[in-house]
């Protein structure tokens, strides 16, 4: 009976006052907490950042890049890097973004990436390349890509082959036991 309190054998509720005044208290102590630390409210646009997800990324894929030019989000923006040349970020709730894809033959390293907004705010990050040759098969490990031709059906006869030792041996096996 949690929230009872007991009075002379007779258990009472709090009264609608006391929860009311001790709302207010509450609220009156996190709004003097507030002010006393000086916390203000974040606005959104206030700052101004690019970023690239992946920030590592093998070349020939698709990075996506999101910004921000503090108070001018609702302008397009230019971003410049040597890993992709120019692509054009576009408002989009509240911030910019787009994407573009890094050329396949693009050599390996760390490449800036350079916003310019239309407000003469500027902003850059670092873009990781990476040109790791892509195997054409799997490893040559036995079974799989080095297999020969025709070596599927060798292992579908070996397979019949052994269960029907197995149905045999099994069969003869339960005929000696019944003549035992």
């Amino acid at each position: 009976m949690e929230g009872l309190r007991q009075y002379e054998g007779v258990h009472r509720t709090p009264s609608t006052i006391t929860r009311q005044f001790g709302a207010f208290v509450l609220i009156a102590a996190f709004a003097l907490a507030g002010l006393l630390t000086g916390a203000a409210p974040a606005r959104a646009g206030e700052n101004t950042f690019v970023e690239v997800t992946p920030n590592s990324v093998q070349a020939g894929s698709r990075v996506n890049i999101r910004a921000s030019c503090d108070n001018a989000n609702d302008r397009q923006a230019e971003v410049t890097s040597d890993a992709f040349d120019r692509v054009y970020l576009r408002p989009d709730n509240g911030f910019l973004t787009g994407s573009v894809t890094v050329p396949g033959n693009k050599a390996a390293g760390d490449y800036p990436v350079q916003l310019r907004c239309d407000n003469g705010r500027t902003a850059s990050t670092t873009l990781t390349v990476l040109n790791m040759d892509q195997p054409t098969k799997g490893p040559a490990t036995g079974g799989g890509g080095t297999a020969g031709q025709g070596t599927g059906s060798m292992l579908l006869l070996g397979g019949v082959a052994t269960v029907s030792a197995a149905v045999v041996f099994g069969l003869l096996s339960s005929r000696r036991r019944a003549g035992s």
